[in-house]
């Protein structure tokens, strides 16, 4: 048996990997029910959204509903990936990659473009920082996993 099938399958540091497209597309879920049903029923989105309100400011429409929308999105990519990883497709990797790597731009230009709102609070406030922090380590440890892993390379081969 050469070492090549002994890599084969899902195992090693691929079950952490599983383990997170499991966990992932929950806590998006999680953040989506408890944070914008709450704007919607409290009268922010509209104190926040109506011009000649105090705390008015165009671009928190855009914001709100892009990080909605892309959260949605997250969502069905992260179950899609899911679906890749159980059939050990070979576009996996290149998955997985992709969307590390995107959901750390969009967690510091969502910051940013927060901070065009509220310029008087931190660009990076705590619940930031670990979600930043979270998506960092993702980038620094998984990415370089999913290109040099001979596992990797022995199990998505579909």
């Amino acid at each position: 048996m050469n070492e090549e099938n002994n890599l084969e399958g899902i195992g090693g540091w691929l079950i952490i990997v599983a383990l997170g497209l499991v966990i992932t597309p929950v806590r998006i879920i999680i953040l989506i029910i408890t944070t914008y049903p709450e704007i919607f029923s409290t009268g922010t989105w509209e104190a926040l959204t109506t011009q000649g309100s105090d705390v008015y400011n165009p671009l928190w429409a855009p914001i709100l509903l892009g990080e909605i929308v892309i959260n949605i999105g997250l969502i069905s990519v992260w179950i899609y990936m899911g679906y890749l990883f159980i059939k050990r497709k070979r576009i996996f990797p290149n998955w997985y990659i992709s969307i590390a790597v995107f959901s750390l731009v969009y967690i510091i230009a969502d910051s940013f473009a927060v901070k065009l709102v509220l310029p008087n609070e931190p660009v990076f406030d705590p619940d930031t920082v670990k979600e930043l922090s979270r998506s960092l380590v993702m980038v620094i440890i998984w990415v370089p996993y999913m290109l040099v892993s001979k596992r990797v390379r022995a199990t998505f081969i579909n």
